[in-house]
C-alpha cells in the first residue's frame, strides 16, 4: 500500500449518551501523529496518496458546493436522519456534476462542531470502506475534505435502518422470513470483515448501523468505530471502551480487550432484537424486562416458552424449528465466555438453512399430523 494511511488507527470516537465513556489505553497513535492530529486539516491533499492507494473501491472527491448542488443546499426535507456524528440528507448525482444519469446518494456530514473527533471519525471511515468491498457492506462514492467540512457520500439505502423498520409503530412488521434474510446478510458482512486480509472488528453492530436496499438486502454502515484486529499471536487488541449500552460484549466493557467475539455478542444481541421484537434497552417495559439479555437469555434454551418471547406481531407466522435453532444460535452468541461463542462464519453457515421462505400451510400440516397422532 506504499505510503499510504491504511494502516493508520485514529485515535479516538464521537462519545453519546448511550456509549460508555472513555479511558486512554495503549492504542495512541505516535507522538509525530498525536501532534499533527491536533491540527484540523484543510485541504482534500491529507487523502489523497490514500485515495490512489484504494484498489477496492476507487473513491470520487466532491467538492462542497457540488455537495450543495446535489442536496438542494442540504434541503430540510431531503434530511434521512441524524446522530452524534451529524446529519445524513438524500442527495443525486446529477448530469452537470459528473456526467451520468441522476442516481440518489446518501450525503453524511460530521458536525463542524465536534471538528477534531469527526475528522478522525470521518478519516476511519475513509480508510475502511476505501479499502474493503463486499454485497454486505455499504459502499463508499466518496468524500469531501475542504476547509472544516468533513462529508462522506454513500449508495443510498432506499428502506433505511433495521431500527426504523423493526421498531416502526406505522409500517407493518417485518416477517419472519425477511428478519432471517436480514440476519443472514448481516453476518456475512461482519464474517467478511473478521476474515479479511488485515482483519477488522467492527465494534458498533446494532440495528440502526445495519442498512437494507428496496430487497431488504442488509448492509453494515458506520464504520467510524472500526478498529484493526488482533493478528499474529496476539488474541486481543486493548482499546478505549466504547460502543452503544446493550449491545457491548461484557468482557470489552471491562477489560478493554476487543477480539472479534465481541462483534458475535453484538450480533447476538441483535438477532434477539429481531427474534422478539423488543429493543436491547427499553425503559417502557417493567424493571426486570428492560434489559433484553438479561430478560431472554434463560428462556432461550426452553423450547416450551420460545413462543412466549416471539414478536407478538408475527401474529405466529413463523416456524417453530426456525425460532428455536435461530433462538440456540443467539444463546451461543451471547456466552458470557467469549472463547466459546461461535465465529462468524460458522454463524453464516447456521443461518443458510433458515432463508428457505416460511410456507405458512406446511408449518399447519406438519401441526395437523402431531394432533392426529397424539389422539390416537
Amino acid at each position: 500500500m506504499g505510503n499510504c494511511w491504511c494502516g493508520w488507527e485514529p485515535s479516538g470516537h464521537r462519545v453519546s449518551s448511550n456509549v460508555k465513556s472513555e479511558s486512554p489505553k495503549d492504542q495512541s497513535p505516535s507522538e509525530k501523529m498525536r501532534k499533527d492530529i491536533r491540527k484540523l486539516p484543510s485541504n482534500p491533499e491529507e487523502v489523497e496518496d490514500l485515495r490512489r492507494c484504494m484498489a477496492a473501491n476507487p473513491l470520487t472527491v466532491f467538492s462542497f458546493h457540488e455537495l450543495k448542488t446535489m442536496t438542494g443546499n442540504f434541503r430540510q426535507d431531503y434530511m434521512l436522519g441524524g446522530g452524534g456524528f451529524g446529519n445524513v440528507y438524500k442527495g443525486y448525482i446529477s448530469e452537470d456534476l459528473k456526467g451520468i444519469e441522476p442516481i440518489p446518494v446518501a450525503v453524511k456530514v460530521h458536525d463542524g462542531d465536534n471538528s477534531h473527533q469527526g475528522h478522525r471519525e470521518w478519516l476511519a471511515e475513509v480508510i475502511f470502506l476505501g479499502q474493503l468491498s463486499h454485497p454486505n457492506l455499504v459502499k463508499l462514492i466518496g468524500y469531501c475534505c475542504e476547509d472544516e467540512h468533513r462529508v462522506l457520500i454513500y449508495e443510498y439505502m432506499s428502506r433505511g435502518s433495521v431500527e426504523n423498520n423493526l421498531f416502526s409503530k406505522v409500517l407493518l412488521p417485518l416477517p419472519w422470513s425477511t428478519r432471517m434474510k436480514i440476519a443472514f446478510g448481516a453476518a456475512k458482512g461482519l464474517a467478511f470483515l473478521h476474515e479479511a486480509k488485515k482483519p477488522v472488528i467492527y465494534r458498533d453492530f446494532k440495528t440502526s448501523n445495519i442498512l437494507l436496499d428496496q430487497e431488504y438486502n442488509a448492509k453494515l454502515s458506520d464504520f467510524g468505530l472500526a478498529k484493526d484486529g488482533p493478528e499474529g499471536d496476539k488474541s486481543h487488541v486493548s482499546t478505549r471502551i466504547m460502543g452503544t449500552y446493550g449491545y457491548a460484549a461484557p468482557e470489552y466493557i471491562m477489560t478493554g480487550h476487543l477480539t472479534p467475539r465481541s462483534d458475535v455478542y453484538s450480533f447476538g444481541v441483535v438477532l434477539l432484537e429481531l427474534l422478539t421484537g423488543r429493543k436491547s434497552l427499553d425503559k417502557s417495559r417493567p424493571a426486570r424486562e428492560q434489559n433484553l439479555t438479561d430478560w431472554a437469555i434463560p428462556l432461550l434454551k426452553e423450547k416450551k416458552k420460545l413462543a412466549n418471547i416471539v414478536d407478538p406481531r408475527l401474529g405466529g407466522e413463523y416456524p417453530m424449528k426456525g425460532v428455536q435453532k435461530a433462538a440456540m444460535l443467539a444463546f451461543h452468541c451471547l456466552n458470557r465466555n467469549p472463547k466459546a461463542r461461535p465465529l462468524m462464519r460458522d454463524i453464516v453457515d447456521s443461518l443458510e438453512p433458515l432463508q428457505a421462505p416460511y410456507d405458512v400451510s406446511s408449518d399447519m400440516s406438519s401441526t395437523l399430523i402431531v394432533c392426529s397422532e397424539s389422539s390416537k
